[in-house]
């Protein structure tokens, strides 16, 4: 496994973060123990939940099964860099209780505990904003978390899903008000979403935070989708954001070009859609939610797999950026 620094701290984390959102909705609590058993021995130390995993009725199933795995010892809790979020609601469903989401120093507080709770642990070292707030004062948001760190319950502040603007506005209020202000942002990347290097990623770099990027296949669409399509028939058929998106003629015909570039390479796509996002500006690593063992293994493999000149290319061709700001929309 490669390592590199969170942003601008010393915090070194795997270049591979493992997403959990599927433990519990999708693999069961001792199939999910055995990948995070797995991503440990592979060297994966950074591991991203959200207090709302497990959705619906089960909201914050995600990070009992955690909880669950860290109980059971073997240093498995001081191995790993433990990353989740606040902001959704966390009431029972249909009750529309106030308080219980969003970004208030009330429910920050609140959430925090019944996290750690759930977590089975007495701190989180990444705290993210799952949302921006439109509501809630920056400088109230700040007061909650300098407490926290105060308290020891959690280490570092990030966002995630904010616009390049509110990046800014949020740790130029953390400046003012002399906190260390946010160390990474976690938004929607990846080759077929090319849109945050227009502001997010400038902005992330430019304040020193990682980025990590969520969905970095696109919900499945640069996995091989048309020829798992080809292969499996109806069994395998697309579904979700794949299946959206193939309905599009231009975004097929996008989607077989690059399939069919890898094929004349010999490469895997969920391989490549992974190891494309390691070669950008401020990426720290993406986030790989595998479902299954063997889909982390192909997720470790592609930390090591160096794509030629010709690929990227190649790549950039299929799928072109938005080009650098604010050149591609000025002069």
């Amino acid at each position: 496994m490669k390592y590199t620094q969170l942003g601008r701290t010393g915090l070194e984390v795997s270049r591979l973060v493992l997403g959990t959102m599927n433990f519990g909705p999708q693999t069961n609590e001792a199939d999910s123990h055995a990948i995070m058993d797995a991503a440990l021995d592979a060297g994966v130390n950074f591991f991203d939940t959200a207090n709302v995993y497990g959705w619906g009725e089960n909201k914050g199933r995600t990070e009992e099964i955690l909880g669950t795995w860290f109980a059971q010892g073997g240093e498995r809790r001081d191995r790993v860099v433990l990353a989740t979020k606040v902001y959704g609601n966390m009431a029972a469903e249909g009750d529309a209780w106030p308080n219980h989401h969003k970004l208030s120093a009330l429910n920050i507080r609140r959430a925090v505990d019944a996290s750690l709770k759930r977590l089975q642990t007495d701190h989180i070292d990444l705290y993210q904003f799952h949302h921006i707030d439109r509501s809630t004062p920056v400088e109230e948001i700040w007061q909650a978390i300098d407490v926290l760190i105060q308290q020891g319950k959690i280490l570092y502040a990030g966002s995630s899903n904010f616009a390049g603007w509110k990046i800014a506005q949020t740790n130029e209020t953390a400046r003012r008000l002399g906190s260390y202000g946010l160390v990474s942002e976690q938004c929607l990347y990846n080759l077929a979403e090319r849109r945050a290097e227009m502001e997010v990623i400038p902005a992330a770099q430019e304040y020193g935070l990682g980025v990590i990027p969520w969905s970095p296949l696109h919900g499945g669409l640069l996995g091989g989708v048309i020829r798992k399509e080809r292969e499996g028939g109806a069994a395998r058929s697309a579904s979700g954001r794949s299946a959206d998106a193939l309905a599009n003629t231009t975004v097929r015909a996008q989607i077989q070009a690059y399939e069919d570039l890898l094929d004349k390479h010999g490469l895997e796509p969920g391989e490549v859609g992974l190891a494309w996002l390691l070669t950008r500006p401020g990426v720290t690593g993406p986030i790989s939610g595998p479902r299954t063992r063997e889909q982390l293994d192909s997720a470790v493999r592609a930390v090591d797999l160096d794509l030629s000149d010709e690929v990227l290319a190649s790549l950039d061709e299929i799928f072109p950026g938005p080009g650098p700001s604010p050149e591609a929309f000025a002069w």
